[in-house]
């Protein structure tokens, strides 16, 4: 992953998660895209604490972690001595401000398209089942209509 087009948004996307009602990133994963070890970004943001209100950045739970391991049926969390962070989109865009680097500001803002296509997305699919509700009540009344006109012709 030398440059950030080497990564796809889709990619991204893949590792935002949903928990406790948020879109977020785990920050092993950030720490991989950013090409930097999770324990030099943990203590980037440590060090910066006022700059991660709750809203911005939280620390999973074991259960959490547990039904997060379980869902993508992999276990890359395995084996670390603390829970592991989970940075929401007004996180990650805090990151590129204590991460320095070219790549960390690159990146974010990568990630940050990958949540906006999310939320898109989300709101592209509520559209669409509006339609299919209102496509369904059409049907229902043209058939209502239609047995009563086979009902009158016999």
């Amino acid at each position: 992953m030398s440059s950030p087009l080497a990564v796809p948004v889709e990619v991204v996307e893949r590792r935002i998660y949903l928990i406790r009602g948020h879109k977020v990133m785990i920050d092993s994963d950030l720490a991989e895209l950013y090409q930097a070890a999770t324990g030099n970004l943990n203590l980037a943001v440590r060090r910066n604490a006022d700059r991660f209100p709750e809203d911005f950045m939280f620390q999973l739970t074991q259960e959490e972690m547990e039904i997060l391991s379980l869902q993508t049926a992999i276990s890359r969390w395995g084996g670390r001595r603390y829970l592991p962070y989970a940075f929401t989109e007004h996180g990650v865009t805090m990151l590129s401000a204590v991460l320095k680097s070219k790549r960390a500001i690159q990146m974010s803002i990568l990630v940050v398209r990958a949540f906006v296509r999310l939320r898109e997305m989300v709101a592209s699919n509520k559209e669409l089942a509006a339609r299919m509700e209102k496509l369904e009540a059409t049907q229902k009344d043209h058939a209502s209509v239609i047995n009563i006109l086979l009902r009158k012709s016999t």
